[in-house]
Parts: C-alpha cells; sequence; structure tokens
C-alpha cells in the first residue's frame, strides 16, 4: 500500500468528505448529545490540514489551529473504517506536531470523548497526558483533554 499524506488547508474536497465521515461517526456514538459539540468542530477558521492517501484515497485527516500563543489544538482526527488498524492516525498527529512544531509552538492540546478509547489509546501512546478540561470543554461529561509537550 503507498501511503501519502499532504498538507493543506480546510477548503480541501477530500477533508470536507472525510470530515462528513467523521461527523456520522460520532452522532453513532454520541447520539443527540453530540449536538453540544458541533459549534467546537467548525474548520472555517483552520488553515493547517492534514490529508492522508492510501493507494491515492483520501483514507484519513487531522488539523490544528492556534489555541495561545504557544500552544496548537489538534482538531478533526479521522480514518475511514476501511483504513483502520494500519497506523494512519498515528502518522497524521505525528505530521500535525511536525507542522506545529516548525511554526514555533512548543505544546498541543486536544479534546476527545470517553466512547472513543482508540483515540484515547493513540494520543497517550504518542505522548499525550489527560488534564483537566479546558474551555470549551469544562464541565462536559464525555470529554477528555490531554496535553503534551512538542
Amino acid at each position: 500500500m503507498n501511503i501519502e499524506i499532504i498538507m493543506t488547508d480546510n477548503t480541501n474536497t477530500d477533508f470536507i468528505k472525510l470530515i462528513k465521515l467523521l461527523d456520522k461517526d460520532l452522532v453513532s456514538r454520541y447520539g443527540e448529545s453530540q449536538k453540544q459539540y458541533d459549534k467546537h468542530n467548525r474548520v472555517d477558521m483552520i488553515k493547517d490540514v492534514a490529508v492522508i492517501y492510501a493507494d491515492n484515497i483520501p483514507a484519513g485527516c487531522g488539523a490544528f489551529k492556534k489555541f495561545d500563543d504557544n500552544t496548537v489544538e489538534i482538531k478533526r482526527i479521522y480514518v475511514s473504517k476501511e483504513f483502520r488498524g494500519l497506523g494512519l492516525s498515528r502518522i497524521i498527529v505525528k505530521r500535525l506536531e511536525t507542522e506545529a512544531l516548525s511554526q514555533g509552538y512548543r505544546y498541543v492540546v486536544l479534546e476527545t470523548g470517553n466512547q472513543q478509547q482508540e483515540a484515547i489509546g493513540l494520543y497517550q501512546s504518542s505522548g499525550y497526558e489527560i488534564t483537566p478540561n479546558y474551555e470549551p470543554y469544562v464541565g462536559l461529561e464525555t470529554s477528555i483533554c490531554m496535553k503534551k509537550v512538542l
């Protein structure tokens, strides 16, 4: 299998298609409660996007946005079901971290859900530590926030 990852932006049509699949996946896990997160998952302000291709098929994506002067927030990590188990999400996260570091950021934060055990495992094995929930996730029971020093 030929794997290629590109950096692009939020207008990339493959990214847009993949995040629509991500949103469907999240609704299947969290039901109606997922709607409270929709406003936090907008991508119009995101300029740094990674799309990974497997044999020229868009297989997954991820992005980051500025959180503060030293920190980015990773957003919208997703790998299509047929490409899971191949380590693509780890490649996406590493590429986003490398790009953030090259832009001068020192830290990465992220939020994931408590029904996404595979994501929690990925992040913890990649050096992320669970932290108290940051805004806007304070008080949301299904949210798990994490942080990593680059």
